[in-house]
């Protein structure tokens, strides 16, 4: 749905830059002018520790939680109907879900290889439960909430036996979220045997929405600005080296999404988001986050534009020296590679794809045209 929204000066200005800044990593390291090609931090670790790449998909669910904790209390306030506000919750849920289903069917739409988890459907699914539980709840049942799927999470992987590999076991081949996912998704997954937005992992990926209620709520609540910060920032610290320290016991893996991920990578959140409404919310210096600001507002729109946009020209194709290759390929290739060289060649690619998408979001942010589902 578009519609032109007035800026409101209540409007945490921060919450936006984080968003704009989360999405804008997600095109970097999600659209690299060859795979061949990418620094390590650019990359996701191969299985158990993490990269800043492997923070980005827990803090696009975090910001998700922060911005339900706002807009659903607004809504509260402003009296509108409980029919009314679980229908809206029920529809942008399946409206994210069927987009994520989209993106993967463009262009041959062959329903038999179908993945039918994906990013937007993880998205789709930890906010409309995080939506009912927050709507249901309050701060404290939402931290015995959080605690306790963290916690069943672990006995889960630890304690049920996968057939012909026993219980407890961790690694790629064996553990118990890709066998479930094989048993009831099987020719639908990422990969024959594992998805990383599988459905059991989705349980510790909702933990991760909550926590970003429970920032939502500390935010909203009137206190003064230093007080926010301190919060933000004490118990960002807090769950980042709790995470950490758990990690010998529970390795971090984003691949999992286990509970010290979700620890390591909210406490993580805590502190950016810290960051960011210390000086543009705190400070009022707001200049430098203006890119961040236009992606931010419209997030959900330069994330699906730019995906198809570059799995298009990973498709379509031209001819050089006799043969057809992709338009991306050929960008890189003839182009980029030969004036910057393998590595920023590579990293030049989705640089110019999120240049290309700010001057496309840049006249709607202008004129506050900002596309919500």
């Amino acid at each position: 749905m578009t519609g032109q929204i007035p800026m409101n000066s209540a409007r945490l200005a921060s919450l936006d830059v984080f968003r704009g800044m989360t999405i804008a990593l997600m095109i970097l390291v999600n659209n690299p002018g060859s795979w061949k090609y990418v620094y390590a931090p650019l990359r996701h670790a191969k299985w158990h520790g993490w990269t800043p790449t492997d923070l980005v998909f827990p803090f696009f669910l975090f910001i998700v939680g922060v911005s339900l904790s706002f807009s659903l209390s607004r809504r509260n306030t402003q009296g509108a109907g409980s029919f009314q506000l679980y229908f809206k919750i029920f529809q942008r849920s399946v409206i994210l879900f069927a987009l994520g289903l989209l993106l993967r069917l463009i262009p041959y739409f062959d329903f038999s290889t179908l993945r039918i988890p994906g990013v937007l459907q993880r998205i789709a699914i930890c906010y409309l439960l995080a939506s009912l539980i927050f709507l249901k709840t309050g701060t404290k049942a939402r931290i015995l909430i959080s605690a306790g799927c963290l916690v069943a999470y672990w006995l889960i992987l630890k304690f049920i036996p996968v057939p012909g590999f026993g219980a407890g076991v961790l690694e790629l081949e064996g553990n118990l979220c890709g066998y479930i996912d094989t048993q009831l998704l099987s020719g639908h997954l990422y990969t024959p045997n594992f998805d990383p937005e599988g459905i059991l992992s989705t349980l510790p990926a909702l933990v991760t929405t909550l926590l970003g209620t429970l920032a939502g709520d500390w935010l909203r609540f009137s206190r003064s600005k230093r007080l926010k910060t301190f919060g933000l920032f004490s118990v960002g610290i807090l769950l980042t080296v709790l995470g950490l320290w758990l990690h010998r016991f529970f390795p971090i893996n984003k691949q999992l999404w286990t509970s010290t991920f979700v620890l390591f990578t909210a406490g993580a959140a805590l502190l950016v988001l810290g960051l960011c409404y210390t000086i543009v919310d705190g400070l009022g210096i707001k200049k430098w986050a203006y890119p961040f600001l236009v992606f931010g507002t419209n997030a959900i729109t330069v994330y699906v534009g730019s995906s198809l946009m570059a799995k298009m020209l990973g498709i379509a194709k031209v001819s050089s020296g006799g043969k057809a290759i992709p338009i991306k390929a050929y960008i890189h290739e003839m182009f980029l590679r030969p004036v910057a060289g393998d590595f920023i060649g590579s990293l030049l690619f989705p640089l110019l794809l999120l240049t290309f998408w700010f001057f496309i979001l840049w006249p709607m942010y202008n004129k506050r045209i900002f596309i919500k589902i």
